[in-house]
């Protein structure tokens, strides 16, 4: 059964905040239902609010002047995005697609902006969501500058298993081709790292599942972002 109060208070954006403050967030937050590859919002819509994910799982991504897409992120369950338009009143600077059924919570910005004049501590705890956002997109950009895609693919895996727990093997969530774009290469590009490090003896690729053998190559790679040997 779906209560609002308790899911919120879930949500790490919102964590540390008093019953009441999540009594008055559940007030003004929206359920919302969508199917797979249904789009949420496109870049330079209005903003008029932000999400959070409850189930699913959500793709976020810009399209270029030829046409190719470039996945900035997904976001999954606990994850917001959006919320840059809650400050700005601005338009959303990317495209949202869902990239599975997902359910959302939507908070209206001019009802989220009314709570936050009469109640800082919300607003404090989402400068401080923007601010990892800010640092994880800074490491974004310097990856697909400054970094071969063997290092790109190396910190992703390692990203995957630091999520999971420091886990020996990870399952690809998303496609190939999804990742691909994600690390800024091709997918035949990423299929040829793959069998290389699998040769290398660095990992044992098996469609999805992905088992991490050496650990501390693939860190060494990672942070330096050199090309395989």
């Amino acid at each position: 059964m779906f209560n609002p109060t308790r899911q919120i208070a879930a949500i790490p954006l919102f964590s540390g905040l008093s019953r009441e403050q999540y009594e008055a967030l559940s007030r003004i937050g929206v359920r919302r239902s969508s199917a797979k590859n249904e789009r949420i919002f496109s870049e330079g819509d209005e903003g008029t609010g932000f999400y959070v994910v409850l189930a699913g799982r959500v793709k976020i991504s810009k399209i270029s002047a030829e046409g190719k897409e470039q996945i900035l992120h997904f976001f999954g369950p606990g994850e917001c995005f959006g919320e840059v338009s809650v400050f700005t009143g601005q338009g959303f600077p990317a495209d949202a697609v869902t990239a599975a059924q997902t359910t959302l919570l939507f908070f209206p910005r001019t009802s989220f902006v009314s709570l936050i004049r009469n109640d800082p501590a919300l607003a404090l705890n989402m400068l401080a969501q923007l601010s990892r956002r800010l640092r994880h997109f800074a490491g974004l950009i310097e990856d697909l500058s400054l970094k071969e895609v063997p290092g790109r693919l190396a910190k992703y895996l390692l990203y995957l298993s630091g999520r999971d727990g420091d886990a020996g093997a990870v399952e690809l969530d998303i496609s190939k081709g999804q990742l691909a774009s994600l690390l800024g290469t091709i997918p035949e590009t990423l299929s040829r790292i793959l069998a290389k490090m699998n040769r290398q003896g660095l990992i044992r690729s098996r469609g999805a599942q992905i088992q991490l053998l050496d650990r501390a190559s693939l860190e060494e790679i990672a942070l330096e972002g050199k090309k395989l040997p």
